[in-house]
């Protein structure tokens, strides 16, 4: 890759040092036809929600909705420039079941194209494929994994991200089922697609809260995405302290990375974003100190989404 390593947001790349405090893996927008009824899909609630993530110190919101999940690029471009928050959008594809099969079905057979077309060129809805690609650029490719194991769906569409990575240069985030084939989709990627390791980011790793299997995923060289805390029925959100001090004791905390993950109407306030910093960070902070949180939250974020693009 050639050129300055740059944060492609939806008003513009920019330099990774302008990113600031950032919440590494969250939803403004989302709607997956497996949480009827708890859709992200309000203008207006999003726009309060990004507004209170700044006062409470906020800078930058990756938002990682893919292709055909309500990911409103339009909206997300408006309200970075209204508010003075930097977003960040993704293209990709998450798991079938998320979708209904018409959606899957129109560009299952193209997912390259559709992928660095988004990075390139500019985003569309999923509903009007026919229409220019007028919305902002994304800046990541997002994909998922299944439960325990990578299934022909997630071989498919890790694959294409593989290869858009490859004309582009872009990230690649993906979101493991239950925080779960952490290693498997290391090896996919990685070992026999070619993607360096700190071109991958994996998400809900406090969802499988095994600390030899988190150090052995650290050791591979990809970020560390621990996304969606304080949700009071899992039983691994109270492991995340320990989790994360392992992580740090053994060297890896130059590649972690913090989100909320809000994915449904009722999370949006419970803890919602802005919990990630009135929250969250200040325990981390008594607990780890507060170099090591601050890096979590700015450097090891502008070095995982920042790449030398290559369109």
């Amino acid at each position: 890759m050639t050129g300055d390593p740059r944060v492609r947001t939806v008003l513009g790349d920019i330099d990774p040092a302008e990113l600031g405090v950032t919440n590494a893996h969250d939803h403004l927008f989302f709607a997956s036809k497996l949480l009827p009824g708890q859709e992200l899909d309000d203008p207006t609630a999003a726009t309060e929600l990004l507004l209170a993530f700044k006062m409470a110190g906020g800078s930058a919101l990756v938002q990682w909705t893919p292709y055909g999940l309500c990911r409103r690029t339009r909206e997300l471009a408006w309200m970075s420039n209204e508010i003075g928050v930097h977003v960040v959008a993704a293209t990709g594809l998450h798991r079938a079941e998320h979708y209904a099969p018409v959606i899957v079905d129109r560009v299952i057979d193209g997912l390259v194209k559709e992928f660095v077309a988004d990075l390139t060129e500019g985003t569309q809805p999923a509903d009007l494929p026919d229409e220019p690609r007028t919305g902002p650029r994304a800046g990541l490719v997002k994909v998922a994994g299944a439960f325990h194991t990578i299934d022909s769906h997630a071989r498919l569409t890790m694959t294409a991200a593989a290869v858009a990575h490859q004309e582009t240069g872009a990230p690649i985030a993906v979101h493991l089922e239950l925080g779960t084939a952490a290693l498997e989709t290391v090896e996919l990627l990685c070992d026999k697609l070619d993607v360096s390791p700190e071109k991958v980011i994996l998400g809900h790793l406090n969802r499988n809260p095994d600390p030899r299997i988190q150090r052995e995923i650290a050791e591979t060289g990809v970020f560390l995405g621990f996304d969606g805390p304080s949700r009071a029925n899992h039983a691994s959100d109270w492991r995340l302290f320990d989790g994360l001090e392992a992580l740090v004791e053994a060297g890896h905390g130059g590649r972690i990375l913090l989100g909320g993950d809000t994915t449904t109407a009722a999370a949006r306030y419970q803890p919602g974003a802005p919990y990630l910093l009135t929250t969250l960070a200040p325990r981390l902070a008594k607990r780890l100190g507060g170099d090591v949180v601050t890096a979590m939250l700015v450097a090891n974020p502008g070095r995982a989404f920042a790449t030398s693009w290559l369109k």
